[in-house]
């Protein structure tokens, strides 16, 4: 059995195959590469195949996401390069979605009503969702009996309580607007933290977790009793903690007070919070990796970063102990979680309080579990996998 994943954004479509053993269920990848630039000049598809060859790029006109597919198709195909003797060989396609809204608390086979679905809630992702159904409409077109399944980030969130959801403002704007917490990154959340709970011998279940996804864009859920109850980011993904280019959590009246004092317009003051925020605007660099090298060399910019950084990440922590009444584990995952030990270490120095200590050299070392062994509370360092899960879930749902 083989599995595309395909990740479709405005003017890119990330792809990645894999194969699936039928006797035990084990996944592995055939191959994956990214098409970009689509529409634009200058497009090309990048590629690689671990067992035949390193990464190529070629330069391809790609003019719109069917055309960007097909091309794709032909990749995986081709008589020197390909990884399938055909298409028959393809058992499924499944495509990340970034909104489901309050339609979906899970995975799901598409159909024209999840396709209505997810263009009704286009307006909540106005950026994503639509160029995630270009993908889906595009395979359709293409391989029109093929099964494809769409995998929300917003579903996991679904189980989140009222009190956690919902917003202090008139009723209206939750029943007619849709306006509530809904969260992201729930692919990468859900799945670390079934992988910690393997870490920790326990059934999922029966801990209390808190799952760091930090990356340029940047996210914690609490879990409890194996569902999410809380998360940072909120009715789009500009909440929360400081990011890459945003903003985060700030005083509601700050764009309001922007646009009247500086006559500035909502798509200005958009761009400002979602592309000219969070590390660019503290340290002008918006690579942790960067900041933090410069940071070394004295940048007092780059050292208040890390400080603030750092500080809105040990803020919701120290929330979701409250909201789930104590923690088992809290897990670090994505590009900065997983490859910054230093960063790690800061984060968790104020939690001494829990019990929790880090172990220098399991951290520097980038193992699994960072904490000392008589910690009461395990720091645990994950790899992320969003496509395994967007695989997996298409597996069970096609299978």
């Amino acid at each position: 059995m083989k599995i595309l994943v395909l990740n479709s954004g405005s003017s890119s479509i990330k792809f990645k195959l894999y194969t699936v053993n039928l006797e035990n269920d084990q996944f592995s990848a055939l191959c994956e590469g990214q098409a970009d630039r689509i529409g634009i000049a200058g497009s090309t598809i990048t590629h690689e195949c671990a067992e035949y060859y390193d990464k190529e790029k070629q330069f391809v006109e790609l003019p719109n996401h069917r055309a960007a597919i097909d091309e794709i198709l032909k990749l995986l195909t081709e008589s020197d390069k390909g990884v399938l003797e055909s298409l028959d060989e393809l058992t499924g396609v499944g495509h990340r979605v970034v909104h489901g809204g309050e339609d979906f608390t899970g995975s799901v086979v598409v159909d024209r009503e999840v396709i209505k679905a997810i263009e009704r809630n286009s307006m909540l992702a106005p950026l994503h969702n639509p160029p995630n159904l270009m993908g889906i409409k595009a395979m359709q077109s293409l391989l029109p009996d093929m099964p494809q399944v769409a995998v929300f980030d917003t579903a996991i969130h679904q189980s989140m309580p009222k009190k956690a959801y919902m917003y202090a403002l008139p009723r209206i704007q939750y029943t007619n607007y849709k306006i509530r917490k809904y969260g992201f990154h729930g692919t990468s959340h859900g799945y670390v933290a079934q992988k910690a709970a393997q870490e920790l011998g326990k059934p999922l279940e029966e801990l209390k977790l808190i799952t760091c996804h930090l990356g340029n864009g940047g996210s914690l859920a609490a879990f409890l009793g194996g569902k999410s109850v809380d998360t940072s980011m909120g009715f789009t993904p500009l909440d929360g903690i400081i990011m890459g280019t945003r903003s985060g959590s700030l005083d509601p009246y700050v764009p309001l007070h922007i646009m009247e004092s500086q006559e500035l317009t909502a798509a200005q003051v958009s761009t400002m919070l979602n592309k000219q925020g969070g590390l660019l605007a503290i340290a002008g660099k918006s690579d942790m990796r960067d900041i933090v090298e410069t940071a070394e060399s004295g940048d007092e910019n780059c050292k208040a970063a890390i400080e603030m950084f750092c500080y809105s990440i040990q803020k919701y922590i120290g929330s979701y102990v409250a909201a789930l009444n104590g923690v088992d584990g809290i897990v670090f995952t994505a590009g900065v979680g997983e490859n910054n030990p230093k960063l790690r270490k800061k984060i968790l120095e104020n939690f001494t309080f829990l019990g929790l200590e880090v172990d220098d050299g399991r951290n520097d070392a980038n193992e699994t579990i960072i904490t000392t062994d008589d910690s009461k509370v395990t720091g645990l360092k994950i790899h992320t996998n969003e496509e395994l899960v967007i695989a997996l879930d298409t597996y069970a749902l096609i299978k």
